[in-house]
């Protein structure tokens, strides 16, 4: 536990103005007190709706990414729109430094392809940055592609790793893939919070995982999470419960 790079969160309670307000009055903030970290991988699922997104992205903000994504050394911005959470939160952080970082938004990987592809239109002396995505433009790859450019080229282990919805782009196939892939990375040392609602993906072996309830965030096991238990149930009778659903 001494060798991860952030042991915990911490939401600074005295600094909230009220929490009846946006994004303060969101399940996973409201009754928020601080929140223990894997050493390796920590899952954060709920509803739609529940402020996982939110207190993913005040997280990143917190450790110093860009609130659209990228690695530290991405500024761009093309809407404001990141919450004022992050001013209220504390990282307690180990005595190890990531050597790498990257913050993945699904719904906003576009910018970030779009930023490397003007970084590297401006005049300069060393390589161009796409080269460390695999050599070829990310807009010119599906968005699939263009995530497994990221994971098997950029991300290169011993970095604090911060993904909202990776699931987004991959089929099942490719999950699978990435949970390889992330095993990888972990063994070089790497640290992971991720926001998903992939079954496939929260299956990660010892990970922890925090589910969003009305009460704040919960530590389930992974059998007991609805995410498990809706797709098993439909998995193992699909008939019956589109049956059941349509009528």
């Amino acid at each position: 536990m001494n060798d991860q790079f952030i042991h915990e969160i911490k939401l600074r309670r005295e600094r909230v103005e009220s929490f009846d307000q946006y994004p303060f009055s969101l399940p996973a903030v409201r009754n928020f007190q601080t929140l223990p970290l894997h050493p390796a991988v920590t899952f954060i699922i709920g509803e739609n709706g529940s402020g996982k997104s939110t207190l993913l992205e005040a997280i990143a903000v917190a450790w110093g990414f860009n609130p659209e994504g990228g690695s530290r050394n991405f500024s761009f911005q093309t809407r404001n729109s990141h919450s004022s959470l992050y001013k209220c939160l504390t990282l307690v952080k180990g005595v190890r430094r990531p050597k790498d970082g990257f913050f993945l938004r699904a719904e906003s990987y576009f910018n970030v392809a779009t930023d490397i592809e003007r970084m590297d239109a401006e005049p300069g002396g060393g390589p161009k940055i796409i080269t460390y995505y695999g050599g070829i433009s990310l807009h010119e790859q599906s968005h699939g592609e263009s995530f497994f450019a990221l994971m098997n080229h950029r991300l290169f282990g011993h970095g604090l790793y911060i993904f909202d919805e990776p699931e987004a782009a991959l089929s099942p196939t490719r999950q699978l893939a990435m949970l390889s892939r992330l095993h990888q990375l972990v063994k070089l040392r790497s640290q992971f919070i991720i926001a998903t609602h992939s079954p496939i993906l929260m299956a990660y072996p010892d990970a922890w995982l925090y589910q969003i309830t009305a009460d704040g965030l919960k530590r389930v096991e992974y059998r007991d999470t609805e995410h498990y238990i809706v797709s098993k149930r439909f998995l193992n009778d699909p008939e019956g419960q589109m049956e059941r659903l349509l009528s």
